[in-house]
């Protein structure tokens, strides 16, 4: 993958083990807890505790299988980031997509979705990109369904009692998948 991407004004880069901290910093901010609430990408009201831990981040850095993808603004802070996995020829996922509250409304995250498409499609040869979100997050399908990912029928258990993932304020949590078909250069 190059490196140095430039980005809606950040530079995207693949991500280290130095950056563990800094990416669990991020993803917890952006989805849980009051700083989440300065966003429109929040879960804050579906769940509590943490997102994602250190270890859990640096088990996906270390994985050969797996692109963590960051995105610093000017300054060099960490502004975005997204997980993408691959199989050669074949389906690509996308996941752990954070936008730092502070930095959403700006067009980073749309850009850093195309870009993860188009990486999708150069490292692996994707032709379809799927992700899981939360059922109830109906906002942020919507924002996935005018880049042109739709639902596909598939449902997952959300994972009751493994606080790794948060404590659950509701009972009926659960995950959808969209998936979007990929072009090639």
């Amino acid at each position: 993958m190059r490196t140095g991407i430039r980005v809606a004004g950040a530079e995207l880069r693949r991500a280290g083990a130095a950056d563990v901290g800094a990416l669990v910093a991020l993803v917890n901010s952006a989805y849980r807890g009051d700083e989440a609430r300065k966003g429109w990408t929040t879960e804050a009201d579906l769940l509590e505790g943490q997102r994602v831990d250190a270890e859990g981040v640096a088990e996906l850095v270390a994985s050969p299988g797996v692109l963590l993808l960051l995105a610093q603004d000017a300054g060099g802070g960490p502004v975005a980031c997204c997980e993408l996995r691959g199989e050669q020829g074949g389906d690509a996922y996308f996941g752990m997509f954070s936008v730092s509250p502070t930095a959403q409304g700006r067009g980073l995250g749309a850009a850093i979705l195309a870009e993860a498409e188009r990486i999708a499609v150069e490292h692996w040869g994707a032709r379809r990109m799927t992700m899981m979100v939360i059922r109830q997050r109906e906002a942020l399908i919507s924002w996935y369904e005018r880049r042109g990912y739709g639902l596909t029928g598939e449902r997952a258990p959300f994972p009751y009692g493994d606080e790794r993932f948060g404590v659950p304020l509701r009972e009926d949590l659960e995950f959808v998948e969209l998936a979007k078909e990929l072009r090639g250069p």
